[in-house]
């Protein structure tokens, strides 16, 4: 028999590392690990306090009819805000239907399609579009599309305007600017953010599981299908929702096309206002109970993004669980 006692002791990682807690370098990186962790959570409280203190003059003249009144007119001091909340989420929108197709198809195509050589040249151009300033896409629309896009527009509301839901839906243009028009804008400004983070997440998917499906017969549809798609819902998620977040906070680009017009309204060729673009044009000249709605509108947008966020964890959470039980 073999004697037990002679048998080593079996050596875990802990024992070759000897004490981390002992050493200096450790303690002071997880140290200070922990503080930058609980700092970031103390510059939002302090966020959160600072502007809901600068906002609450308002709120308590308005109470919940803030953000449930329509009945925005600082001369008259009514400050509700539901259409400029309505407008931000329109414009929001709108630039997450035309930007999340467009990103997907993009970063499908850098890594399942495109040559190296192609492949390096969009990567650039992504790169160099998500690094353009947001009054230089406002500018563009402003001045070359809004013109063109106006009698866009009216054509298509002419087109439909014999039936009932579509003709409220895409009425007539005023100016060219519009909840639309500041969505496109948008649209194309976080297209380059969703398309390197999908991109990044579909380069993640491994390449023996995308060779066995082509070696099975599957088309590279039915492989990216089959395959890319359901290993990269939970990052495909998180991406839209980061894009979501930068478009609600979009400002000088959607101050220009908008149209500066606060209302709830069907009509998406229409006029409108967003939380963020409110702010940026009026909060210079503004004072007492005007200047504390606009930073109560500030404190609603912070929340809509902590929201958005939590929003995004959780489905993130619930696309991997259903990954896992697959």
């Amino acid at each position: 028999m073999t004697d037990l006692s002679l048998r080593p002791a079996a050596v875990t990682i802990d024992d070759l590392a000897g004490d981390r807690n002992a050493t200096r370098p450790d303690t002071l990186f997880s140290n200070g690990a922990k503080v930058a962790g609980y700092l970031v959570l103390v510059i939002l409280a302090a966020i959160a306090v600072s502007t809901t203190t600068k906002a609450w003059p308002a709120f308590r003249s308005e109470g919940v009819g803030f953000f449930l009144s329509d009945n925005w007119v600082p001369s008259q001091g009514h400050f509700g805000a539901r259409a400029i909340i309505y407008g931000t989420l329109v414009v929001s929108a709108i630039a997450l239907v035309v930007a999340v197709p467009l990103s997907i198809g993009i970063a499908l195509f850098i890594t399942e399609l495109a040559p190296r050589r192609i492949r390096s040249s969009i990567t650039t151009v992504m790169d160099v579009l998500a690094s353009v300033p947001s009054v230089v896409f406002g500018l563009w629309g402003f001045l070359i599309l809004r013109p063109d896009l106006k009698d866009f527009y009216n054509g298509v509301a002419d087109a439909v305007s014999g039936i009932p839901v579509l003709r409220s839906v895409f009425g007539e243009s005023l100016s060219g600017q519009s909840f639309m028009t500041a969505g496109l804008i948008v649209g194309l400004m976080i297209v380059p953010i969703i398309t390197s983070i999908v991109r990044e997440v579909f380069q993640t998917v491994p390449i023996n599981e995308k060779h066995g499906a082509l070696a099975l017969g599957s088309t590279r549809w039915e492989m990216i299908r089959g395959v890319v798609f359901p290993h990269s819902t939970g990052g495909v998620v998180g991406a839209v929702m980061l894009g979501l977040g930068r478009a609600m906070g979009e400002t000088i680009a959607v101050a220009l096309v908008i149209g500066a017009s606060p209302q709830i309204t069907a009509n998406l060729f229409g006029q409108g206002e967003a939380m963020p673009s409110v702010i940026a044009r009026n909060l210079n000249e503004a004072s007492g109970n005007y200047r504390a709605a606009l930073i109560g509108l500030g404190v609603g947008l912070f929340a809509l993004t902590i929201l958005i966020n939590i929003s995004a964890r959780l489905l993130v959470k619930r696309a991997n669980a259903t990954k896992g039980a697959r």
